[in-house]
């Protein structure tokens, strides 16, 4: 597996990638891969993907790439309509530059919310979607899992905030109102059910696996809860499992 880094240059974005595949002549499919709140496209859990991906799909790619205001992003405040246009570019990138004839997501936590958050604003771009532990109330993990009492108290006087956890993240009242408007189980994502799988960790102590199962089911949506795992997946064998359970729904329309 060979690993590039490169830059998607387009309509005052400038956007951070990061590529895993076998030869970049040979790609067919690619998934791309969203990371959380906080997060980056040097993901750990990405590349443990993209090793087992490319193993099994010789002709197939991950793409990772940073949000806006994560990783070495550029951009200095956080919006969720930026959020979406990243997405919308990288596809249409994955496309034209390296050829796919299908992009699938793979996306995690705050990557899953606004995986789910494209898919209900602007139709549904990929030929499969894998979501791991998706925060479907990113309000809630914001304000009840994230930032403390004081930050909350900074935010609503007007001031940013850093907040995360390995890294912190600049966020303000706008970016919080956007998310607290935004209630994704209003949305119906019963046409894209069949295209779509959830895992979750029973002991996630970030985002409650009740809430997010309960979305699966008003969805139909496949849910598979994974025992004894948490927000992150530290225990590397439910990692192995989640990944050959995502593998494994890929599989049809990958080879």
């Amino acid at each position: 597996m060979i690993t590039r880094y490169y830059d998607i240059n387009t309509a005052g974005h400038s956007i951070r990638c990061k590529l895993y595949c076998n030869d970049v002549h040979k790609i067919e499919k690619v998934v791309i891969f969203g990371h959380g709140f906080g997060g980056h496209k040097d993901n750990k859990a990405a590349e443990r993907f993209a090793m087992r991906a490319t193993s099994r799909f010789k002709k197939s790619a991950v793409v990772t790439f940073d949000l806006p205001c994560h990783g070495g992003d550029g951009k200095k405040k956080l919006l969720l309509s930026d959020c979406l246009t990243y997405i919308e570019l990288i596809v249409d990138d994955c496309k034209t530059r390296l050829g796919a004839e299908d992009v699938f997501s793979y996306a995690t936590s705050f990557g899953g919310f606004l995986v789910l958050k494209y898919l209900a604003d602007k139709g549904n771009p990929f030929r499969k979607v894998a979501l791991r532990c998706p925060a479907v109330d990113m309000y809630s993990v914001i304000t009840h899992s994230i930032i403390n009492p004081e930050d909350m108290e900074k935010l609503e006087k007007g001031k940013d905030v850093l907040v995360g956890f390995d890294r912190k993240v600049k966020i303000n009242k706008e970016f919080l109102q956007d998310l607290q408007d935004e209630d994704l189980r209003r949305h119906d994502y019963m046409d894209f059910a069949d295209d779509i799988l959830i895992l979750h960790g029973t002991k996630d102590e970030i985002i409650p696996i009740d809430d997010v199962a309960a979305f699966a089911d008003d969805n139909v949506i496949e849910f598979v809860p994974v025992e004894n795992e948490d927000h992150r997946f530290s225990n590397p064998s439910g990692m192995d499992l989640a990944i050959a359970a995502i593998l494994d729904f890929f599989a049809p329309a990958m080879a």
